[in-house]
């Protein structure tokens, strides 16, 4: 997959298939876009390209909003790289960018600039300064300016329900893991480096790897979780915490896993959690005791669970 970052730079004239978007999560619905693109290209012969961009748009307009992602910048380059992309377009939300009209954007860009033949639009997709662009006016340039395009319907999944982002960030926010899993096609997860913590799990036989995780992740809710672990690349079941330990009446909202099976040292190490199940939300123990006779239940569930 080529990585253009900068499209002042970009001079390549190959005809291309694009579709636009922000792509968090490249889920499910995302992946039936991409693949629609593959089957347009390969019958035209044309490349594959998305534009997307970063930051979110909504940061843009305002810098306060504390939205999440369900990807990090690079956790989505993974994704698109591996579903088969031939052309990603990053483009920087700025100020020139902010201002293009959908028509602009249309002319300046995507036809000029990209040489797009065919657009896939999604169903609800808008675009340009003031929400200007969308499919009519596409479709209303299309014979102008020599390109075809199409518009997709909602991707839903087998309960008829329509895939998004968002209902993705809602599941995760309710901890419905199975349900933000079904509509990814895959395990959301969780990558950051393990630091120092106040190292109270040692002390109770329960050891936890504190997580340093990038601040626009979105953190599921708090509570505990059946996960997957990888630590250089091997496989190892866990248990993992989202909250504040109110039990010993923390206050700092951390994420920390303990591992099944395992005693190495791994400060300093980048280690992946994979969400496979919700145990329960967070409670505060009346004492250290209750505490551990809960753990060893999450326990008993994990080592039990069907990771397969």
């Amino acid at each position: 997959m080529k990585l253009i970052e900068d499209l002042n730079f970009y001079h390549e004239k190959s005809p291309k298939v694009l579709s636009l978007g922000m792509f968090d999560g490249v889920h499910l619905g995302h992946i039936s876009i991409i693949n629609q693109l593959k089957d347009k290209a390969k019958k035209n012969n044309l490349e594959t390209s998305l534009l997307t961009f970063w930051p979110h748009p909504r940061k843009i307009f305002n810098p306060n909003d504390d939205l999440k992602l369900l990807n990090t910048l690079e956790e989505k380059l993974f994704l698109l790289e591996k579903a088969g992309i031939d052309v990603l377009f990053l483009q920087k939300f700025d100020e020139h960018f902010r201002n293009l009209t959908g028509e602009e954007f249309i002319r300046e860009i995507l036809i000029k600039k990209l040489n797009v033949k065919h657009i896939i639009i999604g169903h609800d997709h808008v675009f340009g300064k003031n929400k200007s662009g969308n499919f009519e006016l596409l479709q209303k340039l299309s014979t102008e300016l020599d390109f075809t395009v199409e518009q997709l319907q909602a991707i839903k999944n087998d309960d008829d329900f329509n895939i998004s982002s968002t209902k993705i960030r809602n599941c995760l926010g309710n901890g419905n893991i199975a349900g933000a899993n079904k509509m990814l096609g895959y395990s959301y997860s969780l990558s950051g480096k393990v630091i120092d913590g106040k190292k109270l799990g040692r002390t109770i036989g329960y050891p936890t790897a504190n997580l340093e995780i990038d601040e626009l992740k979105l953190l599921p809710k708090k509570g505990a979780y059946i996960v997957e672990v990888f630590v250089k690349d091997q496989f190892y079941k866990g248990m993992m915490s989202i909250g504040t330990n109110p039990t010993v009446n923390g206050d700092k909202l951390t994420a920390e896993v303990y591992i099944l099976d395992f005693n190495q040292d791994i400060y300093g190490e980048v280690i992946t959690v994979k969400f496979r199940d919700f145990l329960h939300e967070e409670i505060k123990f009346e004492s250290l005791e209750k505490l551990i006779e809960r753990l060893d239940e999450d326990k008993i569930l994990t080592e039990n669970f069907n990771f397969s």
